[in-house]
Formats: structure tokens, sequence, C-alpha cells
């Protein structure tokens, strides 16, 4: 079974930093784009970051330079440094990547389970 397994989300104040680390676990031949959404109370998920399998990276207007996103291909791992924390970052963050497994016909797309962000005083 393919697992994305996400970590470091926690409780932090305003303006400090968290680094949230997704890896891939199971079987896998390698890992296309991946990247971070989230998801605030009462809104819809939005997309954070994302990088290409060549490191090729997007974000949102709204966490332009404060978050970097990075990969290691070589572990099927995708990070997240979030700085200069707000309350407005408080969410749950998922992990999304586009997996390639022996065995599977085709790409298919896998969320991770997802990991609490809180920032506040």
């Amino acid at each position: 079974q393919v697992q994305l397994v996400e970590s470091g989300g926690d409780f932090m104040q305003p303006g400090g930093s968290l680094r949230l680390s997704c890896a891939a676990s199971g079987s896998i031949l390698r890992c296309n784009d991946m990247g971070w959404y989230r998801q605030a109370p009462g809104k819809q998920r939005e997309l954070v970051a994302s990088i290409s399998r060549g490191g090729s990276t997007n974000y949102a207007d709204f966490v332009k330079g404060r978050f970097t996103i990075s990969r290691d291909n070589a572990k099927n791992a995708v990070y997240l440094q979030m700085n200069s924390l707000e309350p407005g970052d408080t969410a749950v963050y998922y992990c999304n990547a586009d997996v390639q497994r022996p065995g599977w016909t085709s790409v298919r797309n896998l969320w991770g389970q997802g990991t609490q962000v809180t920032v506040s005083l």
C-alpha cells in the first residue's frame, strides 16, 4: 500500500517558523509533481505550493517570500519551510503527489492525511 505520511504540524506564535515533511511510503517507482495544500475551517482546500520532479516551483501569492517548498527525490519526500507565520496560516496542511509504482498502469494522485498548523498568540 502506498501512502503519503506527513509530519511537522504544531502550534506556533505569529512570526514563528515550522517545517512540514511528507514522504511516500511503500513500493514507489517515482513521484512526479508534489505539493502542499491547506484547508481552513469553513473554507475550500487551496494550493500553497507545488514542485516538479525537476525542481520547478509554484507558490500561492499569500505565501510568496515566506514559505519555501523543496523535495528529495531519493526519499520520495517533499518539505515546506514556513517562516513569518501569521494567524491566517492556521489550517490543516495536506501533502499531494502524483505517484508511479510497480503494477500501476498509470500515475495516481494521492493525498496525505493532513497535519494541523495553528498560529496564535
